[in-house]
C-alpha cells in the first residue's frame, strides 16, 4: 500500500501548468510540523517539507483556492522521479495527490462570511503521472 495523508501550511503559492497533451497539472510545497520535548524537557520543532502534484481537473481549483500559508489536508501517494542533468542523476520524492479538503476559513465563500471551501470530491480525479495519455480513475481502483 503506498499512501500518504499530510496536514499542513502550503509554503509557496501553487504553479499550474498545462502539460503539452492539455492537461492540467499543479505544483507546491507543504510544510508539516512535529514537536516534542528533548531530554532537557525543552520542546522542539522539526519542520519536514513536501512537494505535492497535483493533475486535472482538481489542479485548477487547488490553485485558485490555495496561496501560501493555506492549511489544508492532503491524501495521495508517494512517487519518486529520477532524471539526469550534466550527468548526475538527480531523485524527487513527491505526493501525488487524490483528495484533498481546505483547512484555512475562506474569505469569499460567495455567501459573504466567512466559510470553508469545499472539499474537492473524489470522483472529480482523474490522474497520470504519465504522459502517455492512460488516465486513472479511482473509481476504477479495485480496493
Amino acid at each position: 500500500m503506498n499512501k500518504a495523508i499530510i496536514i499542513g501550511n502550503l509554503t509557496k503559492d501553487v504553479e499550474l501548468r498545462n502539460t503539452p497533451a492539455g492537461k492540467q497539472v499543479a505544483t507546491c510545497s507543504i510544510a508539516t510540523n512535529k514537536t516534542y520535548k528533548d531530554q532537557q524537557g525543552q520542546k522542539q520543532t522539526v519542520v519536514q517539507y513536501h512537494n505535492l502534484v497535483i493533475w486535472g481537473n482538481p489542479a485548477g481549483v487547488f490553485a485558485q483556492y490555495l496561496r501560501k500559508g493555506s492549511k489544508v489536508a492532503v491524501v495521495g501517494e508517494l512517487q519518486t522521479r529520477m532524471w539526469e542533468k550534466d550527468g548526475v542523476k538527480r531523485y524527487t520524492t513527491e505526493i501525488v495527490v487524490n483528495e484533498f479538503e481546505f483547512l484555512t476559513p475562506s474569505q469569499n465563500n460567495g455567501q459573504g462570511g466567512q466559510g470553508y471551501a469545499q472539499p474537492a470530491p473524489a470522483d472529480n480525479f482523474e490522474q497520470s503521472g504519465h504522459d502517455d495519455g492512460e488516465e486513472i480513475n479511482v473509481e476504477n481502483i479495485p480496493f
